[in-house]
């Protein structure tokens, strides 16, 4: 079987697109990438996917949701028609909305991996300004061209629904993750840890320095901040994966008190290196971490003190928090990713054609889509 999916420079889609091209190797599955995102893949990103079954197409055209992106949408429109026309994929599998109503020929599904308009909803909680209303418009109709709709949590997909409408054929299939040497080895350092793009208000990054100085451990961050003053917290910078996975197997916390998380790879990855989790109260949150981590109001700065104060302070606690943890991360395996879109990619060629391909790959065995 082929694939045709887009994937972009410049988030977390890029490391689900790696991940999940990786976990379809061994059900022999291609995986043609198209890239986007105003920014070419660096080295490492390149490096990281050269696998056996991808194929890199690279272009600079913007994304939905950059600054007026619309000229660039019709042109890497017509860049993926092309593409199709040329490598004959058996399916399109889009991380992005705004071209799930193009003329493809073969069957379409999208995966909503965040959007402006539900972002706007749980961090501004304003109406979205009419600036982004055109932006709307275009993932509505992406949606309802798709013929299947893809989110990481329930959640994530009841907002789609909420705020687009009714669905085209829809499943949630949970992100997996695997770290290369995550298991956890020897005492853990007293830290509390945050990573990601601390800049995002959604990562809600400044209450852990409103309530650093309460706490009994160091707090540090690693991301790019983009100017972000965080009195009282350690900045990291921007860590390369390896690097970055150096410091989640030294940190015994991890606290991102988020308030807008569709799913959230780096409290998984968090998860699975051992640390203990501090996590916004959230539906996503809820659904994906409850009973194995600390759920604290994304706007309660008291709570969030009080339990790293709790988890700084009583050892067994958090040895046994961390534990529930990594036992959670387990549902969450590249290999049961895999397993759902690759039974997914079969039910649209079904749908589609009515029959397997010829050089689709055997039937993945069937996983229930929430736990």
């Amino acid at each position: 079987m082929k694939v045709l999916m887009t994937a972009d420079a410049v988030g977390g889609v890029w490391t689900y697109v790696v991940e999940l091209a990786k976990a379809l190797l061994p059900l022999d599955i291609e995986v043609v990438v198209a890239v986007k995102g105003g920014q070419r893949l660096s080295a490492d990103q390149r490096a990281a996917a050269r696998l056996a079954n991808v194929r890199l197409f690279e272009s600079a055209f913007k994304l939905e949701w950059q600054d007026d992106p619309w000229d660039d949408l019709v042109r890497s429109a017509q860049w993926l028609l092309g593409l199709e026309a040329q490598l004959n994929p058996d399916v399109i599998h889009l991380n992005d909305f705004c071209h799930g109503d193009l003329p493809f020929r073969a069957p379409v599904m999208v995966v909503g991996h965040s959007c402006v308009v539900s972002w706007w909803e749980a961090v501004k909680r304003t109406e979205l300004p009419p600036q982004w209303h055109r932006y709307r418009n275009a993932v509505r109709a992406g949606i309802r061209g798709a013929d299947a709709v893809v989110a990481p949590s329930a959640a994530m997909l009841e907002a789609l629904e909420r705020h687009y409408g009714p669905l085209p054929f829809a499943r949630v299939i949970y992100n997996g993750r695997a770290l290369e040497g995550a298991e956890p080895v020897g005492p853990r350092k007293q830290l509390v840890l945050a990573a990601g793009r601390i800049w995002d208000e959604a990562k809600n990054v400044t209450q852990l320095s409103k309530i650093a100085s309460r706490v009994p451990w160091p707090v540090a961050v690693a991301g790019e901040t983009r100017g972000l003053a965080l009195p009282g917290v350690k900045k990291l910078g921007p860590l390369k994966p390896e690097e970055l996975a150096v410091w989640l197997k030294r940190a015994a916390i991890y606290a991102l008190p988020c308030r807008y998380e569709p799913f959230g790879l780096s409290i998984l990855e968090a998860a699975l290196a051992g640390c203990a989790l501090v996590v916004g109260d959230i539906p996503s949150q809820r659904e994906l971490w409850c009973g194995a981590a600390e759920l604290v109001p994304p706007d309660d700065p008291e709570a969030l003190a009080a339990s790293l104060q709790r988890l700084t302070r009583d050892g067994p606690l958090r040895t046994a928090m961390a534990a529930a943890a990594r036992r959670r991360a387990s549902r969450y395996a590249p290999d049961r990713m895999a397993a759902g879109y690759a039974n997914l990619y079969l039910e649209l060629i079904r749908r589609a054609h009515g029959r397997f391909p010829e050089a689709s790959a055997s039937p993945a065995p069937q996983v229930e889509a929430t736990l």
